[in-house]
């Protein structure tokens, strides 16, 4: 009950809260429709200002923002520096279909067809693919790495390494200790309906691929505590020259470094 109460909804951004594209001079944007794993389509746009790009940045939305459009400042950003960036709402957001977000998991699933989707349309130049993820789209920008090796780049913020950590850091909110009693069955619960998504983690796509990734959160954040997934990505990688880490004191949840974020995948995007 407590799993459904979280996941079996849709979530929508009023339209007066919705960012228009006009409010941004020079972003153009080309409209697809693409599907995930149970044939849903899912409604994704390939952004862009100007010429010359130099390579495609596919953006993973948070839990509960209703997609992409709440990241329409960071596209914006990406698309003036020269990236073209596909942005698209997960299963049960915004423009997409689906009754429901289904669960955590169902977030990895949709950026591995959203990859695919971008790897495979000959409308799409050719250019380097990076992802950009925060928060639930963090978890699913770094896990998807064990189904795109391939990918070169990552920025994940404020995620975490997998669909248990943030169960129990949200459970123990709503029930308090209960929740260690209940993880189990909610974990049995992922597995039955998510197979091999539900265990991947985080971790497990660091250690699938050679891609440069950097990884940002804030003290502060109690949304995603760092223990569910900085604490853990910076004891085992601070010494990989493949990794980057930016720890802030006092930025919260939703804060983004637009010029540290450039300057990453300046360099590492080739």
């Amino acid at each position: 009950m407590i799993y459904q109460a979280n996941f079996n909804r849709r979530f929508e951004i009023p339209e007066e809260q919705r960012i228009d594209i006009d409010n941004f001079d020079g972003l153009q944007r080309t409209k697809y429709k693409f599907n995930s794993d149970k044939n849903q389509k899912l409604t994704g746009y390939m952004y862009s200002s100007g010429e010359d790009q130099k390579g495609i940045i596919i953006l993973s939305h948070g839990f509960g923002c209703g997609g992409h459009n709440f990241y329409m400042n960071c596209i914006d950003c990406f698309a003036q520096n020269g990236y073209y960036v596909f942005a698209y709402d997960a299963t049960g957001n915004g423009k997409s279909e689906g009754k429901n977000v289904g669960g955590l998991p169902q977030g990895v699933i949709d950026l591995n067809h959203a990859i695919s989707f971008v790897e495979e349309n000959n409308e799409f130049p050719d250019l380097p693919i990076a992802l950009f993820g925060h928060s639930w789209g963090g978890y699913s920008a770094c896990s998807v790495l064990t189904y795109h090796p391939e990918i070169e780049t990552v920025i994940e913020c404020a995620g975490f390494n997998c669909s248990s950590d943030l169960l129990e850091s949200e459970g123990k909110k709503q029930v308090g200790i209960g929740i260690y009693i209940m993880l189990p069955f909610m974990k049995l619960h992922e597995r039955i309906k998510f197979g091999e998504y539900a265990s991947n983690t985080a971790m497990d796509g660091m250690e699938n691929t050679e891609a440069h990734i950097m990884i940002v959160h804030s003290q502060d954040d109690d949304t995603v505590p760092t223990a569910y997934g900085y604490d853990l990505f910076y004891e085992k990688y601070n010494a990989n020259p493949r990794f980057s880490f930016i720890l802030y004191e006092n930025k919260g949840h939703n804060y983004f470094s637009f010029d540290q974020f450039i300057d990453f995948y300046d360099t590492h995007l080739s």
